[in-house]
């Protein structure tokens, strides 16, 4: 017998790029999978708390890019805190952050730093999220890589 909570945080096809997407903690690393690790849309699910499925628009939520969330601890200097993407739903506007997953392409999400429209970084700001530009890469790329990006040459 099927219950709500038998699909309550399923497997998914991405409607973005239209990819299968494993929503196993096991693969991803994160309890509540909403967002395609390839493409990095999500879709407009969440309403109060992360998980809940309790929103009604069910829209396609595109990223805007990348911030850091605010650490607990009062000390905390800087950019210190967990690296989070940005979403923008396509349907209502709406802003959100979604914890990064351990499957994600990590070359879009640097891709995803650049200069945000001033109206979305205020937007973003009026919500407390702080958008990351290219000149906080090195940030993302410690969080992402470990440190540099080490630069490869094809001939």
């Amino acid at each position: 017998m099927r219950t709500y909570f038998d699909d309550f945080n399923a497997d998914f096809t991405c409607k973005h790029c239209g990819r299968y997407v494993s929503a196993r903690t096991a693969v991803s690393g994160v309890v509540n999978r909403n967002h395609c690790p390839y493409c990095l849309h999500s879709r407009h699910v969440d309403l109060f708390t992360p998980g809940d499925r309790l929103c009604a628009c069910k829209g396609v939520m595109a990223p805007v890019g990348l911030t850091v969330k605010r650490s607990r601890d009062k000390y905390a200097f800087g950019l210190q805190g967990e690296l989070m993407l940005v979403h923008r739903c396509t349907d209502c506007d709406a802003l959100s952050i979604n914890r990064i997953a351990a499957d994600d392409d990590a070359v879009r999400m640097l891709e995803s730093l650049g200069r945000p429209p001033t109206t979305l970084a205020q937007e973003c700001l009026v919500q407390g999220i702080t958008l990351l530009a290219e000149h906080d890469s090195a940030v993302v790329e410690e969080r992402l890589f470990g440190g540099k990006v080490p630069v490869i040459a094809v001939f």
